[in-house]
């Protein structure tokens, strides 16, 4: 029997109109301390985007996904949240904040491999 590992994940969603409290998932953040893993997938899709609301800026939407993704790899590009450990980058992503990006509660769950369970629950949750 494989071992199990612990992770946690969060919803990415964006929220155009902050004061209508719509959304759309767009995306998930999955830690695993364990397999030091700590990953973004995301897509954007614009008739769906545009449908919730016509003057949403797709490019700057892409923009702060990207800055997020950066921060999940670490180093120099992900500025000075790059330059935290793993749990405290996954805890700053995940922090409660009212803007057009927003991650759900976070949730936990047991996997083998994190890159899978990251593609299952993207899947799952965002393209379905």
């Amino acid at each position: 029997m494989q071992e199990q590992f612990l992770y946690e994940y969060a919803l990415v969603r964006v929220v155009p109109r902050v004061e209508r409290e719509e959304f759309l998932n767009v995306g998930v953040i999955l830690y695993c301390a364990k397999q030091k893993f700590l990953k973004l997938k995301y897509t954007i899709e614009p008739s769906r985007m545009h449908a919730l609301c016509q003057k949403l800026d797709l490019h700057e939407l892409e923009s702060h996904l990207q800055a997020l993704d950066k921060i999940c790899a670490g180093g120099k590009d992900g500025g000075p949240i790059g330059s935290l450990d793993l749990p405290s980058r996954f805890r700053w992503l995940t922090a409660t904040r009212s803007t057009i990006v927003q991650t759900s509660k976070v949730h936990p769950g047991f996997c083998t491999d994190a890159t899978t369970t990251l593609e299952k629950l993207f899947q799952t949750m965002v393209l379905n």
